[in-house]
Formats: C-alpha cells, sequence, structure tokens
C-alpha cells in the first residue's frame, strides 16, 4: 500500500483547476541556493496561494515561486535553508512535497516556442489586412503611377512580415536542403519567395498584377496551421530528466565517530555508512547495518503494503524510510543506481518510440518531391512555348501556391486539435502530437494496479461494524504513527465519532508498531509476529490487548470510480485487457476479479513491466500502458501509447503521452473511439486536399490561375479541411 497522500488544503479545486502560476523564480542571490520541490498534489490557484504564503513565511526563504503546470516549486533562500525543512512545512500544509535537483532538470523551450510563432501569426496577419486593404484599390480599377504606389506601399509591408513571420518555413527548408532532403517546407518556402519575387518584379516593370497580398495571406494561412499544431503538445519534458531530479541531491554521510554530515550524494563512494532518517528518500541502493523502520516502495515497486527493515535488507535509492532512523552502507551510487538505471530505460524506450511516423510526415515524403517537378514542368514548359520567362515564372508561382500543402498542414493539427477538445473535457489532456494517431492503432491495454486501478490509499473495511470499545484504544496508538494503516485506522475511526481511549505510555518501535499501557495491560498495534498473530493474506494491522488474542484491522485499496465500466467497455471494444503490478498475488487477484480482467501478473517488477510491454509489441500487439508510479514509466515509455492519472507522480505524467485529469477512468475506453474517429477523420482531410489538388492544378498549369486566384484556392480547401475537422468536436 502506498503511503496515503495528505488530504489537499485546497478549498476551491473544483472551481478553479485552470489557474496556474507560469513564471519562475528569479535568478538566484549570489549568497544564497535556489531549492526545488515536486507537489504532484497540488491542483488549482488556492493551492498555490496556500504553498506560496507558507513557504515565504518561513526564516530565511527569499522568494517561492509555484508553478502549477510542472507542479513544482522554485525557491530561493539562504544557504541554511534546507529543501527537507521546506517539504516538512509544505506537509504541514496539507500537500506532499518531495525534494528535486535543480541542476538535473531542463528548462523546456515549449512556452518560448509558442509565443514566437504566436507572435509571427499576429505579424503575418496584421500585414494581410493591411496589403489586402491595397490591393482592393488595385481590384477596383487604379492604374498608372497611383496602382504602383499600392504595390510599392504593400511591397514595404510585405517584405519585412514575410521576411520575419516565414522564418520558421525557411530555416527548416534550409535544414533540409543542406541534407539533401525535402520536406514540407521546402516549397512553402518555394511558393513563398517566387510569390514576392514574381510581384516585385511586376511592380518594377509597371505591371499591372503584383501577389503580394498572395504572399502574406499564404504566410498566414501556414503559420495558423503550424500553431495549432503546436498546441496540441503539452508542455513535454524527458521522464528520464524528471526522474534524475528525484534522485536526492545530498545525503547525511557518517565519519569514523558516526557524526553525519552534510555532502552532495556526487561525493558518496561506495562503502560509504549513510544515514537515512525518518520520511527521507533513499540516496544510494544500500544494505540496512543498524536501525529499524518501514519502506515505502509503492513509488518504484507498486507494493502496497510498507516493508519492515532491519539490518542485511537490501535497499534502493527512490525507496522512502516511514519510521525510524535508519543507517545503509552504500553498495551503487549514482549512475550505477537503480534510479538511475530505471532513468536510462525510460530514455532508451521514448527514443524508440520518437521513431513513429505521423500520417502528415508520411504524406510529405510522397507530396513534397511532387510539388517540386510539377512546378519545374510547368516552368519549362510554357517558357519553351511562349518564350517569355516572366509568364513561366508567374506560373510557376501559380502552380507552387495553388499545391501549396496548406491544406495537408492543417489536416492533422485541425483534427486533433477538435479531438483533444472533446477529450479534455471528458478530462483527458493530449500531450504529445501523434499521441491520438496510435492511440487509434490499440489492441492491447495494459493496467498498473495501485494509484491506477485504485486509489492508492488504504480504507479500513467494515469500519461501521468494528467495536467503539476496540477502535478506541486503537485509536489512541494509531493517530500518534505516520504509517499508511495507522492513518487509515485514525481517520475511520474519527468518522465514526470515536474518542481515543487514555492510553499511557505510548512508544512507536520502527518497523513493528506502536505500543502503550490501558488500564492496567499492555496495548500493542503493529504487525502480525509483533503482537503475536498469524500473518492474514490480505493487508491487516493487528491490536492485542493484555494477553487476548489479537484483533485484525482489514484494509483493501478502493478501485477508481469507472474502473469496471471502463475495462467492461475495453473488453466490449475487442481490446485485450491484462494488470501488471508489483503488489502481492493476493491483492492481484482481488482486485482482477473485481473490475473483471483475466489476464494479470503479481509482483512484476519495474525492468519486468517495461520487458513484457516490449514482448508483446514484438509479437505484434500495439499497446496502451495506464499507470502512474516511478515503477511504470519505462513501461509508459515502452508503449505504443500510454496515459497516466493527474495524480500520478511528475516522472510518470511526463513519460506518458495522454494525462487523465479526473478520478473516472471511464474516459480512457471513450479516447481509444474518439482516436479512431479522429484518424478517419485526418485521412477524409486528406482526400479532400487531393481532390482539391485535382481540380485546381490544371488550371495553374494551364495559365488559368494567377498566384493571387490560387492563394485564395488554397485558402479555400485549408478552411474546408477546417470545417471538417470542426464536426468532430461537435460529435456527441
Amino acid at each position: 500500500m502506498s503511503a496515503a497522500a495528505p488530504l489537499s488544503a485546497c478549498p476551491a479545486c473544483a472551481a478553479a483547476p485552470l489557474a496556474e502560476s507560469l513564471a519562475d523564480a528569479p535568478p538566484g542571490q549570489a549568497d544564497g541556493v535556489t531549492l526545488a520541490l515536486s507537489l504532484p498534489t497540488i491542483h488549482c490557484a488556492a493551492c498555490i496561494a496556500t504553498v506560496e504564503r507558507g513557504l515565504r513565511a518561513h526564516p530565511g526563504v527569499r522568494s517561492a515561486r509555484v508553478n502549477l503546470t510542472l507542479k513544482r516549486a522554485m525557491v530561493e533562500a539562504a544557504p541554511e535553508v534546507t529543501a527537507a525543512a521546506l517539504a516538512e512545512l509544505v506537509g504541514r500544509l496539507g500537500y506532499e512535497a518531495h525534494e528535486l535537483d535543480p541542476g538535473a532538470l531542463a528548462v523546456t523551450e515549449t512556452d518560448r516556442q509558442g509565443r514566437d510563432l504566436l507572435m509571427r501569426l499576429a505579424v503575418a496577419g496584421f500585414a494581410m489586412m493591411n496589403v489586402m486593404l491595397l490591393s482592393v484599390a488595385v481590384w477596383s480599377g487604379a492604374e498608372g503611377q497611383t496602382r504602383d504606389m499600392f504595390h510599392w506601399v504593400s511591397a514595404a509591408i510585405a517584405l519585412p512580415a514575410v521576411g520575419f513571420a516565414a522564418r520558421p518555413f525557411f530555416a527548416n527548408a534550409w535544414t533540409a536542403l543542406r541534407a539533401r532532403r525535402l520536406n514540407m517546407d521546402v516549397p512553402i518556402s518555394l511558393a513563398i519567395l517566387l510569390a514576392i519575387a514574381t510581384s516585385l518584379w511586376e511592380t518594377s516593370l509597371s505591371g499591372a498584377h503584383a501577389y503580394f497580398d498572395a504572399a502574406v495571406a499564404l504566410t498566414f494561412f501556414l503559420l495558423a496551421g503550424r500553431y495549432l499544431d503546436h498546441r496540441t503538445r503539452a508542455i513535454a519534458r524527458s521522464a528520464a530528466e524528471e526522474l534524475t531530479a528525484l534522485e536526492v541531491p545530498r545525503a547525511l554521510r557518517l565519519d569514523g565517530a558516526g557524526v553525519p554530515a552534510e555532502v552532495a550524494v556526487a561525493a558518496l563512494a561506495v562503502g560509504d555508512a549513510v544515514l537515512v532518517r525518518p520520511g527521507g528518500r533513499m540516496p544510494v541502493d544500500g544494505v540496512v547495518t543498524e536501525g529499524r523502520s518501514e519502506l515505502d516502495r509503492s513509488l518504484l515497486t507498486g507494493e502496497t503494503l510498507p516493508v519492515p527493515a532491519g539490518p542485511g535488507l537490501a535497499v534502493s535509492a527512490g525507496e522512502v524510510n516511514l519510521t525510524g532512523p535508519l543507517v545503509l552502507r552504500a553498495t551503487a551510487v549514482g549512475r550505477d543506481s537503480s534510479l538511475h538505471r530505471l532513468a536510462e530505460l525510460v530514455a532508451v524506450a521514448e527514443s524508440g518510440r520518437a521513431a513513429y511516423t505521423s500520417l502528415a510526415d508520411r504524406a510529405a515524403a510522397l507530396y513534397a518531391p511532387g510539388v517540386h517537378v510539377l512546378a519545374g514542368l510547368a516552368c519549362l514548359g510554357w517558357l519553351l512555348w511562349t518564350g517569355d520567362l516572366r509568364v513561366a515564372l508567374n506560373i510557376a508561382a501559380a502552380v507552387l501556391i495553388i499545391t501549396c500543402p496548406c491544406a495537408l498542414g492543417l489536416a492533422v493539427p485541425a483534427v486533433t486539435t477538435a479531438a483533444s477538445g472533446r477529450l479534455f473535457r471528458r478530462g483527458l489532456l493530449i500531450k504529445q502530437a501523434t499521441a491520438l494517431e496510435r492511440l487509434a492503432r490499440v489492441d492491447t491495454v495494459v493496467f498498473d494496479k495501485t494509484g491506477t486501478l485504485t486509489a492508492g490509499t488504504p480504507v479500513l473495511c467494515d469500519a461501521e461494524g468494528i467495536a467503539p470499545e476496540v477502535l478506541a484504544p486503537a485509536l489512541a496508538l494509531a493517530r500518534g504513527s505516520a504509517h499508511p494503516l495507522a492513518r487509515a485506522l485514525t481517520e475511520a475511526a474519527l468518522s465514526r465519532g470515536v474518542v481515543a481511549a487514555d492510553v499511557e505510555d505510548i512508544r512507536e518501535w520502527p518497523g513493528d508498531g506502536v505500543e502503550g499501557r490501558w488500564q492496567g495491560q499492555r496495548l500493542r498495534l503493529g504487525r502480525a509476529e509483533w503482537v503475536g498473530a498469524r500473518s492474514a493474506e490480505r493487508t491487516a494491522t493487528w491490536l492485542r490487548i493484555g494477553e487476548a488474542d489479537p484483533v485484525a484491522f482489514l484494509f483493501t485499496d478502493r478501485p477508481r470510480p469507472g474502473a469496471a465500466g471502463a475495462v467492461a467497455a475495453l473488453r466490449a471494444a475487442g481490446q485485450r485487457v491484462m494488470l501488471l503490478s508489483g503488489d502481492s498475488a493476493g491483492a492481484v487477484r482481488a482486485l482482477a476479479e473485481e473490475v473483471g480482467i483475466e489476464e494479470w501478473q503479481a509482483g512484476v517488477t519495474p525492468e519486468g513491466k517495461a520487458a513484457r510491454v516490449a514482448a508483446l509489441q514484438q509479437e505484434g500487439a500495439r499497446v496502451l500502458m495506464v499507470g502512474d508510479g516511478l515503477n511504470d514509466t519505462a513501461a509508459l515509455a515502452a508503449a505504443h501509447v500510454s496515459i497516466s492519472p493527474a495524480s500520478a507522480l511528475d516522472a510518470a505524467r511526463t513519460a506518458s503521452d495522454i494525462v487523465l485529469l479526473g478520478a473516472d477512468l471511464a474516459p480512457v475506453a471513450e479516447a481509444i473511439a474518439t482516436a479512431r474517429i479522429a484518424t478517419r477523420r485526418i485521412r477524409q482531410n486528406f482526400r479532400i486536399a487531393t481532390l482539391y489538388n485535382v481540380v485546381a492544378v490544371p488550371l495553374a498549369v494551364a495559365g488559368l490561375a494567377t498566384p493571387l486566384i490560387a492563394a485564395l484556392a488554397m485558402s479555400t480547401s485549408s478552411i474546408t479541411v477546417s470545417l471538417n475537422a470542426l464536426r468532430l468536436g461537435r460529435r456527441p
């Protein structure tokens, strides 16, 4: 059982889920430190205000900014302030907090790129409107010097506007040409440059037609498609980097006299003695040499019940020490630790999945060469036929513009934007550009257990049926413990209005339980072996009063809302559904039977999950992985497509393609259906664009379409595919 997450102190999570603070902390002071905290349970503006106010009130803290999108706090503080103290402070405020290493976090450029595209789109739109206004005067019959003046003013607006706004296309085209290949941006750039060149030529010769409006309109519509494509992507950060940031940056190393000194984890060596205090995360792989406690391994292995820890137990970096101090002898540090190996697994899996080629890219591979050949043949044919280079270039420009892949460029992002909006209203956030296309091909769905199919927190079974005279002494012992089962027992007893018994001499034995004296008798609450009971197959804690027989408090992990319905819907749609968990066989079997999953496997390691997903895909399956913990990140990255709940650890959300924003799992089945509809819409848009080219290209080659008419025709095709895409968003 994973440790129960602290209840949110947020009173307005449902009312203000989209409010966020996006600015990062200012640069650190020369005599201070920058500390980073992961805040996986924050939800809204009230959460941000509570955490920021609490952090800023802490002595030594100079500034604190919370980023809701990244669920992270960046704190500038005096050197004596520690991340552990701040994490403890945030915990008292009601939020879960984990220390991150600021140096291991990569700064994403997604926001900067989005603002850059939006700025270029605005410049192109503003220029297009002004050039169109000037063109109206020419279309209305302006002649001679008046017409030339309007053309030169249009040129003065269009040249700098196109030079700035179309830079992404020019840069990508140049990169492709230097690599001796073609992409969609090559014909786009040629069309824009030819429209500008022929317009300048016509203007310099006092010609009747100039096409500056066509060049700027083309740039505007293409940038609109590019920005739509960008908006379908979430802020994407490498899951491997997030995992690396979760590695504890500092540790307490013991010297020969047993005195602890705080050092950077990078300074630790194999054989060093390391002290890990209660609530701390293991900084290295090692073996316990002193102390007794319990470990929360749920984020790494998925085990729901804390594991007793004592001398001789092997531990892994990233596990959480719950109840007592432990001394470790380091056996693997840095790049050799299990957490770092998991990060490398994620990185490898991500790079493999990145090789997926989207429908748009496959269309571009066929489309771009054909466009150039067609425009070149039209130019050569008209030059040989008329001997007039001016006419030949005008027709070549018209061919390039009319065949410009604007409709193709909008075919995918217009649909994915509509589909993403529809799924967002159902509680799913699409992160990756090709996620819908990959989701449409899924035939196998693999679920994690703890925190994914279940809520991830223990709940006392049959609390109403337990006698108050039993709950009262148990509450007295449990309320002073941080153990997740003790907290669940406390919550259940208080909800029934039980008053704690008057228990004396309460003492917690790390790794075993809590002991006290009540009415002259010894009272124990804890592990079965410690109280003298026989272990149960189910998750339980035991109470023994004096010499009486021990009483078992049984716990369960509630399935998420909609779990059984989602499984039933997936199976009805022909999906193969599996459950892979690091938990015990009894717990996994019980949940599988409850939600209707026939194929399940217990005791699976993180590497085993990733290997099982990879094996399924080698057999020809297309796997959707749904998981939430560190133990799932490699499998999430290795799967054909992946989903993680919003309550998942940052690393799991980052490794996934889609984030489930609510607690209900029902939208998972709908997502696959929506993805298949979206893929059909994309193919329809490709057919619309192809039909448009079949009709329009002969007109351009025959010289019946000027570059301006070509630009208007191109805009019509773009609007058509956009309207077709919008049908998906309105679909009931």
